[in-house]
């Protein structure tokens, strides 16, 4: 910490501590402890149970678990691509141009996603590309609403590279071939991991514009728990919120350690 006292660092931990408990940690807490409850008495819930998540974990909830992780995984990786490629192609346009880039990736994510998912909605549900009532329809509007990020996290990146290394290659004759897929591109590794999980975690949790998308057979976890706590299961919905937590954080631990070997590599 840049705090170097005894007391300025209490105090820094106290003021952390105030500010992080009740407005993210307490109600995180509080979902967990309704998840395991079964009515709601006075100020917290009672009745302890595990039946919740036993129905949280199998059926139409594993089965949306699974949707969720599928429409994430695939949605992160066409973002992480595309978002990759315009970054490279703006480093090579100069400031006006990356200026127009960055504009038009961050476009989606300047309007509510809901509009995004209005958008993708009319745009392809007439021929010649029909997806409404089918999975990809799902999948594009989760990838469009991350590709911005993915975009702008290797962006910066991009723009933090050191371009001795490159020249250094270039200068013995490798190709710009061999110095993207050798040089540069190892060196964006631990930027790619962290925007391959910011996706992820963006995808996972995203409702507004999958409320007007999802077919029957594709619905998504977020989904599940709106349309539970609509119909008044508040502790069923909160067991699954806390699977859905679990699985996200998981899967972000998992990109943390690749990203940490990458680092020092």
């Amino acid at each position: 910490m840049l705090v170097h006292s005894r007391t300025g660092r209490w105090t820094a931990w106290v003021t952390f501590a105030v500010l992080f408990v009740p407005l993210f940690a307490l109600p995180l807490l509080v979902i967990v402890a309704a998840s395991f409850s079964t009515n709601w008495s006075g100020a917290f819930p009672s009745g302890p149970t595990a039946e919740h998540y036993a129905a949280a974990v199998r059926g139409e909830s594993l089965q949306a678990l699974t949707t969720s992780l599928v429409t994430a995984l695939t949605a992160s990786l066409v973002a992480l691509t595309v978002g990759t490629w315009a970054a490279l192609a703006g480093a090579a346009l100069g400031k006006k141009g990356k200026r127009v880039l960055d504009a038009l990736f961050m476009l989606p994510v300047a309007v509510p996603s809901v509009v995004v998912g209005l958008a993708v909605l009319v745009a392809f549900s007439q021929p010649p590309v029909l997806l409404n009532g089918t999975r990809w329809i799902v999948i594009l509007a989760h990838t469009v609403l991350v590709t911005a990020f993915a975009h702008q996290s290797v962006s910066a990146a991009i723009q933090r590279l050191d371009p001795m290394y490159e020249q250094a290659a270039a200068s013995l004759g490798a190709r710009p071939s061999y110095v993207l897929l050798r040089v540069r591109l190892p060196l964006l590794l631990p930027s790619l991991n962290a925007a391959a999980g910011l996706c992820f975690a963006l995808s996972m949790g995203e409702l507004s514009a999958t409320m007007m998308l999802y077919p029957p057979d594709w619905t998504p976890l977020p989904v599940l728990i709106f349309t539970a706590t609509d119909r008044g299961s508040l502790f069923t919905g909160s067991a699954l919120a806390v699977v859905l937590m679990a699985t996200t954080l998981l899967v972000l631990l998992a990109v943390s350690r690749i990203r940490t070997k990458a680092s020092f590599r």
